[in-house]
């Protein structure tokens, strides 16, 4: 297979979608890797380290989407690389359609073939594809935060984890999954004040076994959520419904009743955001404030780290990406329904049931695709 790799140009992203080290292993199995120039060097991968690999070096993003027949990106495509995809071409990226009218119309336009790394599951019913980034996400959420607090960011001018005689930060977490479980571990590791909030009764339980009086684990209703995030000096949005837009947990009323400088960073931005007041925003301008309540609302936080990033959802991506290569994308997707689960749009039709009910457009299964790919 001819498999292509653009320079991500979303704002201050740098990760790229395969490593020198994962187009080796592809070469060494006869497939053909297009990088685009410079594509990796913010990540610390040279032209060089990709034609020690195997690679040929393109002179620009339009070389790579001319010929490749699959690409691997990071994030989602944006509006001058959706023009140039192609009904023949598999396109494997990070999509989180749900809330982007323009990129899914853009997408069923094209007839490219679009898996996206955030619906692909596994035999537990997990998102191996998106976990990495959550971790990394989640992580950075408490770095974020610790941030915003302090007082030139608008924030209440807090130290997360107190002092001696001096109360910590209150760190409100909702969702105890990947980026919550992340985000606690390392709230509790600069000694905040830490309350968590989920719906699984399951999760509350592990993570009240593992952390014991360390943290404070509550059953996740809209007066609990109320209740506690109103007295928060830092709140953490990591919930999540696969595919779906996120719920919006935190209303306007709520902010407008949250602690002047008090702060909010929305995880789930990338589905739309669990605040109401949520707007995605850039590395660039990361903050914006309403009612007093400083928000960061970064799309693309891993991109931050991107080496570590890069690293990271490459170790996850790889074996995907062999299958699709070795097999074929049909194939690939018909002996493996936890990759089909990854599939969003195909032939010009929505195959995620949760972006078709999110943008009220009609649903394909994404088996019954697979006869005309």
């Amino acid at each position: 297979m001819l498999i292509g790799v653009p320079k991500e140009i979303k704002n201050h992203e740098y990760r790229v979608g395969l490593t020198p080290a994962v187009v080796s292993e592809l070469t060494q199995r006869n497939h053909q890797v297009l990088v685009e120039t410079t594509a990796g060097d913010g990540v610390g991968f040279s032209d060089d380290d990709y034609t020690r690999a195997g690679a040929t070096i393109v002179a620009d993003a339009a070389a790579v989407f001319a010929q490749a027949e699959m690409i691997v990106k990071v994030k989602e495509p944006q509006a001058v690389e959706r023009k140039m995809l192609k009904a023949d071409q598999t396109l494997f990226t990070y999509l989180h359609l749900a809330p982007d009218v323009p990129q899914t119309n853009d997408l069923i336009e094209s007839g490219a073939t679009c898996i996206a790394y955030e619906t692909v599951t596994d035999s537990l019913g997990r998102l191996p594809l998106l976990a990495p980034m959550s971790e990394v996400a989640g992580r950075m959420s408490i770095q974020a935060g610790a941030h915003c607090l302090e007082k030139y960011c608008g924030g209440l001018g807090l130290l997360l984890g107190g002092v001696p005689g001096v109360e910590p930060a209150k760190v409100v977490v909702l969702g105890g999954g990947v980026v919550g479980q992340n985000a606690i571990a390392m709230a509790v590791g600069l000694g905040a004040d830490v309350i968590v909030l989920d719906k699984n009764v399951d999760v509350l339980r592990r993570l009240d076994q593992h952390y014991g009086n360390r943290i404070k684990t509550v059953f996740s209703t809209a007066q609990a959520i109320a209740d506690h995030i109103l007295d928060a000096d830092l709140v953490i949005g990591g919930v999540l419904i696969p595919g779906a837009a996120a719920p919006k947990l935190i209303t306007r009323e709520h902010i407008k009743q949250m602690k002047p400088g008090s702060a909010i960073v929305d995880v789930a931005i990338d589905q739309g955001g669990c605040a109401e007041t949520s707007v995605a925003t850039t590395h660039q301008d990361p903050t914006f404030i309403v009612d007093d309540v400083v928000h960061y609302c970064v799309a693309n936080m891993p991109g931050a780290v991107a080496r570590t990033s890069t690293l990271a959802l490459n170790n996850a991506t790889f074996s995907y990406v062999l299958a699709l290569a070795e097999k074929g994308t049909k194939r690939a997707l018909e002996e493996d329904e936890h990759l089909l689960n990854g599939l969003n749009v195909a032939k010009g039709k929505i195959t995620c049931k949760s972006v078709a009910e999110a943008q009220n457009l009609s649903y394909t299964p994404a088996r019954d695709i697979l006869l005309e790919l």
